[in-house]
């Protein structure tokens, strides 16, 4: 269901939930609110009235960083790696493609007459590699302080999430984008999804074990909120 607030058009999905949750997607400024089954349209509407300016304020926002993330994947642009910023260097290679850290850069070897999306394609590649061999040695460590098991783990392109669990099959999805996030914040979502094998919701048992197994993990989720 969708309604327009001056000229804003905000998503109505209902759930069963406790109360309403409004949220601006990225990289358009998407406007969506859930909401609980019994609460009627009238209040929806003005919940959302009540909170235009700050939806105007996360729009601006959201599609600054849209434009920001604008890459065509040549000399000297700026990229991340676990919360580092480095240039990227195109090298010429031969019939072989490869990414590599030396320095400050990442040096890249595409193919000769790689296109822009296979340039795209082959830093993206690295950065699952990467992702995969920094989480798979997270996890065992995880495992045996939660007393849970993950039975299969990939690495995903998410627009609105970093990541997602399936607690009753044990599965695992993380964000690729967590390959340019500091490391603490690639541990906090780990974390995060694995205490939902415990838990699978958001109350006070998942604060809890949160809590104590991560101790300072609200500060990890501030810093993944706001680091570039």
């Amino acid at each position: 269901m969708q309604i327009s607030i001056e000229g804003i058009d905000v998503t109505v999905t209902y759930k069963k939930i406790k109360r309403l949750h409004l949220r601006v997607y990225p990289p358009l400024g998407e406007v969506r609110v859930s909401a609980p089954m019994h609460v009627k349209l009238q209040t929806v509407r003005a919940f959302a009235t009540s909170k235009l300016n700050w939806i105007r304020k996360q729009q601006e926002k959201v599609t600054r960083q849209a434009r920001q993330a604008h890459r065509e994947y040549i000399d000297g642009e700026k990229h991340y790696y676990l919360g580092s910023s480095y240039a990227l260097q195109i090298v010429q290679a031969g019939t072989g493609s490869s990414v590599s850290v030396n320095g400050s850069v990442i040096e890249m070897r595409p193919c000769h007459g790689a296109t822009m999306l296979k340039r795209q394609s082959l830093l993206e590649d690295w950065y699952r590699e990467r992702l995969k061999e920094i989480v798979l040695p997270l996890i065992q460590k995880w495992e045996g302080v939660m007393g849970v098991k993950v039975t299969a783990f990939k690495v995903r392109k998410m627009k609105t999430r970093w990541g997602s669990c399936n607690p009753g099959r044990g599965r695992i999805n993380l964000n690729l984008e967590l390959a340019k996030k500091p490391f603490e914040c690639l541990e906090y979502v780990l974390v995060h999804e694995m205490v939902h094998l415990i838990e699978p919701g958001h109350g006070k048992k998942f604060k809890a074990c949160m809590d104590r197994f991560l101790p300072g993990w609200e500060l990890c989720k501030a810093r993944l909120k706001h680091s570039p």
